[in-house]
């Protein structure tokens, strides 16, 4: 069994008039990463927030993600960022896992955009995982979930808010762990319902919807 680093990105946006010099719309602000092992125990975390070059931390993304243009203006931009995360990474074969594969997409374009080239990420980039589609599989779902309603169907207690990147990374692993160790992924009843519910009456809506005024707190670590 290898070694696994399930990865949270978030990101800013770039402005149009910037995308005739940088050819993507948006920009990486922090990296999350936990990492398993071989028995899907999380052994170690990281979070480092990235530079924007191109890109501005507006409000929404503020208010969002809780990280500021300030706190990002004195981070390190994005190559001083991969090789603290790179060598964070164990020796030995490791396998990227994130929620969707908008992350690995993201890691590619800004690469690419920025002539940047790490031999380590290239092994990581070959072998990506996908937790929501693994995840959507599993349940045998006709839609995708995110990772907050997945957590609900499968009765995981997370750590911390949605976009930050390293909650997400460690929510994201705690899901990923606990369909690799469960030979029949069980779900709680609320999920049941709910599907039986979306299949009658063809509406789209979200687990969280469901949980609406419950009070549901996600507990730290």
């Amino acid at each position: 069994m290898s070694k696994h680093v399930v990865i949270d990105l978030e990101m800013c946006r770039v402005a149009k008039e910037m995308r005739k010099e940088y050819h993507a719309k948006h920009e990486i602000i922090q990296i999350g990463a936990v990492l398993l092992d071989e028995g899907m125990k999380v052994t170690d975390r990281i979070s480092i927030f990235v530079k924007p070059e191109y890109g501005w931390i507006d409000p929404f993304i503020e208010r969002l993600t809780g990280i500021s243009q300030e706190q990002a203006s004195h981070a390190p931009m994005l190559a001083e960022a991969m090789n603290m995360f790179l060598n964070w990474l164990p020796a030995e074969e490791v396998i990227a896992v994130s929620w969707s594969m908008t992350d690995k997409s993201q890691f590619e374009k800004e690469f690419e955009a920025k002539g940047l080239e790490f031999s380590r990420m290239n092994d990581l980039l070959e072998t990506w995982e996908d937790c929501q589609a693994a995840f959507t599989n599993r349940v045998h779902a006709g839609r995708s979930y995110s990772l907050t309603d997945a957590m609900i169907a499968t009765d995981i207690e997370g750590e911390g808010r949605a976009h930050d990147g390293l909650a997400d990374a460690y929510n994201t692993a705690l899901l990923y762990a606990k369909m690799a160790n469960e030979q029949e992924l069980v779900l709680n009843p609320y999920y049941a319902v709910a599907c039986r519910e979306e299949k009658e009456d063809t509406l789209s809506f979200s687990l969280g919807e469901l949980f609406q005024g419950l009070d549901i707190q996600m507990a730290m670590a």
